[in-house]
């Protein structure tokens, strides 16, 4: 069976140095990110609690998913740290509040981390096309 052609999905000045850029492509989201000149695609939706990554924060090679913190290496998609809840002190919170976010906490620490999906890219010109 052929591998699918590259598709054209954004051009190169649309996606600075250390940033992002989202777009769906065949009813997949996924992100494309420049490091340093080059270009990974990983898909946009965490895998832990499916909120959009392209609205993390990188550094280095890493993004952090903004919901939860789960942390994904960009050129790979490999999980690096599972999420981690904020810590505050629920004790000034209403009784109901507090047994709300104990219960909320037990569910998302049993919910599972996956590896990102991650795409081939190829960059012609100002083209930036990728596989999937």
């Amino acid at each position: 069976m052929a591998r699918p052609d590259f598709v054209e999905v954004a051009k190169v000045d649309e996606v600075p140095v250390g940033r992002m850029k989202h777009i769906e492509l065949n009813g997949k989201e996924i992100m494309i990110v420049n490091l340093d000149g080059k270009f990974y695609a990983l898909n946009d939706r965490c895998s832990h609690t499916n909120a959009p990554l392209s609205m993390g924060h990188i550094q280095d090679s890493i993004i952090t998913c903004p919901m939860h913190g789960a942390r994904f290496d960009i050129t790979t998609g490999k999980k690096v740290s599972d999420p981690k809840m904020p810590s505050f002190d629920i004790g000034s919170l209403p009784i109901n509040m507090q047994k709300y976010m104990e219960y909320a906490g037990q569910l998302l620490s049993r919910i599972k981390t996956y590896d990102q999906d991650s795409y081939e890219v190829r960059v012609e010109g100002n083209s930036i096309k990728l596989r999937l």
